[in-house]
């Protein structure tokens, strides 16, 4: 951007939200306050004016480089998500009706701790707990997750982590998230863990926000320390099983660049910085999908103001910045925590105040914002769905719930539940896989590998008459076919059809001028019909 058109949007900005005021003023058929909603995240018309201006001189700093047209692993899977605890359910009823509600719901994904401390319990190796006469195995409340999350669909993110006493030399000195003194320990129970869950689990987080206290323990935060473990991890983790899929751990939101504070007890470090020293220290190589927390603190879902230093539902876009500069363009992002707070008075406002009202508007639309607009972006697990009793009612952080402890359904409960159980799949604007989630197939189908494929793997059309349909939204679809020849028939709404030979060339389909929502249905007619990707312009 020239330095003239700097001072030219400086000038500029100040007076176009003074113009935007007076448009809420005196035309009450434009609704402005939805508008100024659209793209600030606030609420009232002060915050809304504020917003504005910032929204427009952050055109005049460099924006975050998100690589939205790079085709991206791990896209394809259903993203709707939900943070259980069951392993505080005491009750194998309850754990079993909290699953069931989840489905019921239409998530297709839980994200559970697996406690390192309530497994490899009382030493090295050591899987029997004895904490409870008469003595059990320590996995079989693990088993009984497992199981019931067969039973109900749904799909686990085994979140990994918290040590038990006997891997710290000083005990619970340093806290109870402190790190193993032997990162080796936490590898050896990771591979535990897969190897017992092999072909049921494939998807393990390893740690969470260790970017903040007292995630990382009381001690400063060590991105390189923790990048040691990482990699440790996912090595043991792939040795056991190689198909296993390893998340980072989730970076929290937070601008702080401290140093360790004793009176504080704690510091935390930024969410991009600590991620780059990752890279530095070669965490590229030991992840296969980038986890971040992104929460709705102080402004709504669709809060588009960009700075470094602001913490909005913006902010994965900043870390997806840092991983395009290293080099990590295919890999996703998973938001492994996304919800706002409403805790009322007198609770204090840690984590931001909305009313039940907002927290039940605001998540729905947070899950449509990430779809239309994050191609990037792949599972997000709402936090999180109900505590085992009401005794932390006092703690801010017990008001992101969706569910009482007794069961009852908060509002944003049946918000996201009437969201999920309605939505029709679109797929938006970016490059989409054929595996992905919001297609129809009928007929049979085969996946193939190929080096040529843009992610190594693309879809085969196994007999005549076998089908895909589509629903997109954008100026045009292309598919872009895989190896071999054939001849597919495409089929519009309208029931207008067109057949098209695939020799290995795009074929575009339904260009227009502007956005329009289609159905497309594709058909194998003969040959070799195949599909490699579908873009939608």
């Amino acid at each position: 951007m020239t330095r003239r058109l700097r001072w030219l949007l400086l000038i500029a900005a100040p007076l176009g939200v003074a113009f935007l005021m007076l448009v809420w003023f005196l035309i009450p058929s434009i609704d402005a306050h939805a508008w100024l909603f659209g793209f600030t995240g606030e609420e009232t018309l002060p915050s809304q004016a504020r917003g504005a201006l910032q929204w427009t001189l952050g055109w005049l700093r460099p924006l975050p480089r998100t690589a939205p047209d790079v085709a991206v692993a791990y896209t394809d899977l259903p993203p709707f998500g939900v943070n259980t605890e069951l392993e505080q359910e005491v009750e194998l009823e309850k754990r079993d009706r909290t699953l069931q509600m989840i489905a019921e719901a239409g998530f297709h994904w839980i994200r559970q701790p697996f406690h390192w401390y309530d497994i490899e319990i009382h030493g090295k190796g050591d899987f029997e707990d004895r904490r409870h006469d008469p003595h059990r195995p320590a996995w079989e409340k693990y088993d009984t997750i497992v199981d019931l999350a067969e039973v109900h669909n749904l799909q686990i993110i085994a979140r990994l982590g918290t040590p038990p006493d006997w891997t710290r030399h000083d005990g619970t000195a340093r806290g109870a998230f402190g790190p193993p003194d032997d990162f080796a320990d936490f590898a050896d129970f990771a591979a535990a863990v897969v190897r017992r869950y092999q072909g049921r689990i494939r998807f393990y987080q390893v740690w969470n926000e260790p970017n903040v206290y007292p995630e990382w323990g009381n001690q400063p935060v060590d991105p390189e320390a923790y990048t040691d473990l990482l990699c440790l991890a996912y090595d043991r983790i792939k040795d056991v099983d190689p198909d296993a899929v390893v998340i980072s751990a989730a970076m929290a939101q937070t601008m702080e660049l401290g140093t360790w504070n004793p009176s504080y007890d704690g510091n935390n470090l930024m969410d991009t910085v600590f991620l780059q020293r990752m890279y530095a220290a070669g965490a590229g190589d030991c992840f296969d999908i980038m986890a971040v927390n992104n929460y709705m603190l102080w402004s709504g879902p669709t809060d588009r103001r960009m700075t470094q230093r602001e913490i909005n539902f913006s902010r994965p876009m900043w870390l997806r910045d840092v991983m395009v500069a290293n080099g990590d363009a295919h890999k996703p992002i998973w938001i492994s925590e996304m919800n706002s707070n409403a805790a009322p008075e007198p609770i204090p406002d840690r984590y931001g105040r909305v009313t039940l009202e907002q927290q039940a508007r605001w998540a729905p639309i947070a899950y449509e914002r990430i779809q239309q607009e994050w191609r990037w972006a792949g599972v997000t697990t709402v936090w999180f769905f109900k505590k085992a009793t009401d005794a932390d009612w006092q703690d801010p952080s017990y008001y992101f719930r969706l569910v009482e402890p007794d069961f009852t359904p908060m509002p944003v409960y049946h918000t996201l539940s009437a969201y999920l159980n309605t939505l029709v799949p679109t797929l938006y604007e970016g490059r989409h896989q054929p595996t992905t989630w919001q297609l129809t197939y009928r007929g049979e189908w085969a996946d193939a590998q190929s080096p040529t494929a843009s992610l190594g793997r693309y879809r085969r059309a196994a007999a005549r008459g076998a089908e895909v349909t589509i629903i997109w939204e954008g100026r045009a679809l292309t598919v872009i076919p895989g190896p071999g020849e054939g001849l597919l028939r495409i089929v519009n709404a309208a029931g207008d059809i067109r057949d098209v030979p695939l020799a290995g060339t795009p074929v575009r389909i339904n260009p227009s001028s502007s956005a329009q929502r289609e159905t497309t249905t594709l058909i194998a007619v003969e040959g070799d019909v195949t599909i490699d990707e579908l873009q939608v312009h």
